[in-house]
């Protein structure tokens, strides 16, 4: 029986007092979300913190990114031993916005997803479809070929190791969200796939959902043979709302 996972995506919010009074709500309800897995996920800058924080809780830390490089003449970028040094479980690799905004390819995704595995981090692979690639009829197209790229790179085994997180990119942050059919739909083609190259991998791995998940939708998504819980953004930013969705977990 895989847990409920539900991580929170905080992108580039949040300040020193604001993020010290997000994380004492969400500590303060976190023991009565039963067994869901907790994560957050701050900015680079607010890790330590966070991290001191949670030391003594339930919820664990991510980062929001990693480099695909372990150290050297690469200016801005954050490794994998760098999280280790502060106590990060997961690392998120090829979100939507890094893939839109920053160019980042499948290829460059499957590296820092390596990289997230190599140095002891759980990578979180996001992967999904523009609403011009869903109007196409081609979702399960990108999905796949989405995953290829880390599965030719690191074998499919690999994804054990990980969490994936189906985000409908035509679903992020537009207050539209998938009906939870249709996310279900693709979470077991996703299941699918991998069943086709390693069943035990297929069984064991998470999949979260990332479109626009909220405390009045979490319950019927997670109701969902194949969805494990979710990758959460803007929800993530009010301990209510967040521990709402946690709770749907059970």
């Amino acid at each position: 029986m895989r847990q409920t996972l539900v991580a929170g995506n905080w992108k580039l919010n949040g300040s020193l007092e604001s993020i010290k009074q997000l994380v004492a709500g969400i500590t303060a309800g976190a023991g009565d979300t039963g067994n869901t897995q907790i994560a957050v996920c701050p900015p680079f800058v607010y890790i330590p913190l966070v991290s001191n924080l949670l030391a003594d809780s339930k919820v664990d830390v991510g980062s929001q990114d990693i480099s695909d490089q372990e150290y050297g003449a690469f200016t801005g970028e954050v490794s994998g031993p760098m999280l280790k040094d502060f106590n990060c479980t997961y690392a998120i690799v090829g979100h939507s916005e890094r893939r839109a905004l920053y160019g980042e390819d499948d290829a460059f995704t499957a590296r820092k997803f390596a990289a997230a595995r190599k140095f002891g981090l759980i990578p979180i692979l996001c992967v999904g479809e523009t609403l011009e690639e869903r109007e196409q009829g081609i979702t399960e197209d990108v999905v796949a070929r989405q995953l290829d790229a880390v599965i030719e790179l690191e074998g499919i085994d690999a994804i054990g190791d990980a969490v994936i997180a189906y985000e409908p990119v035509w679903a992020i942050g537009t207050g539209k969200t998938a009906s939870p059919q249709q996310a279900q739909d693709v979470h077991a083609f996703i299941r699918g796939k991998l069943a086709g190259l390693n069943p035990g991998v297929a069984d064991k791995v998470q999949i979260l959902y990332g479109g626009s998940v909220k405390g009045s939708n979490a319950e019927e998504l997670f109701a969902m043979a194949d969805i494990d819980g979710g990758l959460i953004g803007g929800a993530s930013l009010d301990a209510g709302d967040f521990l709402a969705i946690c709770k749907a977990g059970n």
